[in-house]
């Protein structure tokens, strides 16, 4: 099936900026596009291709913005989301599923500053990571000053954070990293991308299809890269501290293809897939064909002088592929 034309409003010099969607605008146009490309209904639609997208929002894709992934190339999170708007309006006849991740935070949770304290009171450093050992001989300790509103005894919330220190080391993952405040609920990083946040609104009118929306991310004491599951799912006492989500391996179960891009390649994305595959192999192997990682749509985190996580990002998806997921760029025509 040939792929669409882009439409005119489309402009990739634009990715990069905040703006404010014309929703008016956009639902006419794709109206248009609809009857012009003699667009269906996708629940009508017998071949089921869907897009899941992780993090597509500002604080990781608009440069100057918290945790914005450059990659190597210094642009990454632009570069990828201009060849994602265009994969979504050419693909708009075969996708007929669009959902979104959004990773949400407050300030003080387990990888945000003001969650620790050194001997002499003050924060740690955005990027420092934190190992088993550091909590051990105090060299960082659980802030006492918020243990009030999480109504736990000061000493609890070291054991907290010794707890999910051991989780990490245990599984053999990174080390705790205290990142930069980002995603903050009610702050405009937490948005997605505009041109992104656009392109879904069009699908939606023009394939009448609802686009959904997970969020993830807002327990205090652990982090949650990977949209279905936290790092840690319990605390020192057996407590929840988050749940696994079955949503995207059911999901998985009832289309034909699922595509899947997003930020951080490294992090985020790299997780997720992780733990689907996980699913997957616990329900049914086979279903790792239908999986498809567009290549082109996603950057490793890069931090200058500092971290490089390109390697790891490679290797993950080398063994994704593996497992028999396919790795693909936007440009590959959907079959």
């Amino acid at each position: 099936m040939d792929q669409l034309p882009l439409p005119d409003f489309f402009d990739p010099a634009r990715v990069g900026e905040i703006w404010k969607v014309e929703y008016a605008s956009r639902a006419s146009d794709a109206k248009t596009f609809a009857l012009q490309h003699k667009l269906t209904t996708a629940s009508a639609s017998k071949d089921r291709t869907s897009l899941l997208l992780i993090d597509a929002q500002n604080t990781f894709c608009i440069p100057g913005f918290e945790l914005f992934v450059g990659g190597r190339s210094g642009n990454g999170a632009v570069e990828d989301n201009v060849r994602l708007c265009q994969f979504i309006y050419r693909n708009l006849n075969r996708l007929t599923h669009i959902s979104a991740t959004l990773d949400t935070h407050s300030a003080h949770q387990i990888f945000h500053p003001s969650f620790f304290i050194d001997q002499d009171g003050n924060p740690p450093a955005p990027y420092t990571d934190i190992h088993l050992a550091d909590l051990q001989n105090n060299t960082w300790r659980f802030n006492p000053a918020l243990a009030a509103q999480f109504n736990i005894a000061p000493e609890y919330g070291q054991q907290m954070a010794l707890h999910y220190a051991a989780t990490l080391e245990k599984k053999g993952k990174y080390a705790l990293t205290i990142w930069p405040y980002h995603a903050m609920l009610g702050g405009i990083g937490h948005a997605l991308v505009p041109a992104i946040e656009e392109a879904i609104f069009f699908h939606s009118i023009a394939r009448n299809a609802q686009a959904e929306f997970e969020i993830k991310g807002n327990q205090p004491f652990t982090e949650n890269y990977s949209a279905i599951g936290p790092e840690a799912l319990t605390g020192p006492m057996g407590e929840a501290l988050g749940t696994r989500n079955p949503k995207f391996i059911q999901h998985l179960q009832e289309v034909d293809r699922l595509y899947i891009a997003g930020q951080a390649k490294s992090h985020c994305v790299a997780w997720t897939i992780s733990d689907l595959l996980d699913d997957i192999q616990a329900v049914d192997s086979g279903l790792a064909k239908k999986v498809y990682l567009l290549e082109d749509c996603s950057s490793p985190v890069v931090v200058p002088n500092l971290v490089d996580h390109t390697e790891a990002a490679h290797e993950a998806f080398a063994r994704f592929a593996k497992a028999g997921m396919q790795v693909v760029k936007s440009t590959d025509a959907i079959i």
